[in-house]
């Protein structure tokens, strides 16, 4: 069958891509080998942040006599809470096929693999050969594994293992502090698993801004998270007859032996790329990804990559965003090259994490002379009406010209006021046109105007 564009997945890389495509008039397939909607649907965002609500309102419910509720006892039911994000994934991925079918999208179910340039082999129940003008590869990642920590899915666990977990075990240890490690540390917790956050690098969630790095620490031992940081697991053992882990961990202060019921492997992905048919085609791959220009192509001309399968952000935001900038550049389009130092991240846990642009490290490593404003949460009056004032808005401005050059958030709902500053930085805004812009009274958002008053040495109000 002849199409104008075949995608190999349907992530939020690949179903997104679909979709533009047939919108500009493309005659589109996509090949999907597993649920449509890819990881981020079904195995990643979605049900994460489903588990993630459960546990919020476990909490609010545990601490309800602080806002004068009184409910008694609350225990959680691991198999509802499971139950319940299948079900939220499951009817994202019924909307996806939906979309799919509105769009005259053809879906393929079967393995996708490239035989020539234009063609893709589809590796199923009844295999088949599709042939197209465009090609992308869309096949996103899956958990890294570490020589030291081999993962059976029992004792060690993946995140795929550990999102749909058969009961709540009674100590944990989670090796790697980046989302997925301290979303998952904050889930387990607030189900009173005793959890002990073990990460190689000085500081957790390492690619944030220093100060909130320690903020969240503070936060996360506060909620009875142990953490251990400049820490690395040398080995883990399972004593089958006690039915527990044995983790062997060098520290800053020598060796540490802890004794868990699970031990969760968050140390990264890896890009699925093997057995996809690079080989025979001679597409360049460099340090497990796949080279590409600014616009997606591959150094073979009519295949194209996007997502977690190239060198850039491994976020499903960014994947889709690469996605329609790639089909529109098939399409001959004009297109706005996405800027990658525009891309906002986000973290789940309690206190929410939400950045973008650079560090008042990175800033100062580059060359630029800065300024920073910050507000604490806890002179937030609307924070102090939520019963939650841990974190603070940190902006990074230019001092020369004014201009925001990073935001860097932590605390209750910053996830959701981080596009603000997203497209402040986008339009070049300074500081002084962020304080003078009105923010409602009393909000979250209202810190990002104090924020930026303090940068000037000025005090707005609390």
């Amino acid at each position: 069958m002849q199409y104008d564009l075949i995608i190999i997945g349907s992530g939020p890389g690949g179903y997104v891509a679909a979709i533009r495509a047939s919108q500009l008039g493309m005659k589109t397939a996509i090949v999907e080998c597993a649920e449509v909607g890819g990881v981020c649907l079904n195995r990643g965002c979605i049900p994460t942040k489903a588990l993630l609500k459960s546990a919020q309102i476990l909490e609010n419910v545990k601490h309800s006599i602080d806002y004068g509720i009184f409910i008694g006892n609350a225990g959680a039911d691991i198999d509802k809470i499971v139950e319940r994000a299948k079900n939220v994934s499951a009817t994202m991925s019924k909307g996806i096929d939906m979309l799919l079918k509105k769009n005259k999208i053809d879906l393929f179910r079967g393995y996708g693999r490239l035989k020539t340039p234009n063609t893709v082999e589809v590796l199923g129940e009844e295999n088949k050969e599709l042939t197209a003008t465009h090609i992308i590869i869309a096949t996103g990642a899956r958990p890294k594994e570490l020589p030291s920590l081999p993962v059976d899915e029992k004792y060690v666990l993946s995140y795929k293992t550990a999102l749909f977990p058969n009961s709540i075990p009674k100590s944990m240890v989670i090796v790697g502090s980046g989302a997925i490690g301290v979303e998952l540390a904050y889930f387990y917790n607030s189900l009173n698993t005793k959890v002990t956050l073990v990460e190689f690098m000085p500081n957790i969630v390492p690619l944030e801004d220093e100060e909130v790095s320690a903020q969240l620490n503070r936060s996360l031992r506060k909620a009875g998270i142990k953490v251990m940081t400049s820490s690395s697991v040398d080995s883990v053992t399972v004593n089958k007859d006690e039915d527990e882990c044995v983790v062997n961990i060098s520290t800053k202060k020598g060796p540490e032996t802890l004794v868990c019921s699970k031990v969760l492997s968050a140390v990264g992905i890896v890009a699925n790329i093997e057995d996809i048919g690079l080989e025979n085609l001679g597409i360049e791959v460099e340090k497990g990804k796949i080279k590409t220009d600014s616009f997606y192509r591959t150094n073979v001309k009519g295949v194209y990559a996007i997502g977690d399968v190239i060198a850039t952000l491994a976020l499903a935001h960014v994947a889709s965003s690469e996605a329609v900038a790639c089909v529109e550049k098939i399409a001959g389009l004009n297109i706005e090259l996405i800027d990658y130092n525009l891309i906002p991240s986000c973290i789940y846990t309690t206190p929410e994490v939400a950045s973008v642009g650079m560090t008042e490290t990175s800033a100062k490593e580059v060359g630029f002379s800065v300024k920073t404003g910050k507000f604490p949460y806890l002179a937030s009056g609307k924070a102090a009406t939520a019963g939650n004032r841990d974190g603070f808005v940190k902006l990074v401005f230019d001092e020369k010209t004014d201009k925001l050059l990073g935001a860097h958030l932590i605390g209750l709902g910053v996830t959701e006021i981080i596009s603000e500053l997203t497209l402040a930085l986008k339009l070049g805004a300074t500081g002084k046109q962020i304080l003078k812009t009105i923010h409602p009274h009393p909000t979250m958002s209202e810190a990002i105007a104090e924020a930026a008053a303090a940068a000037h040495g000025e005090v707005i109000h609390l």
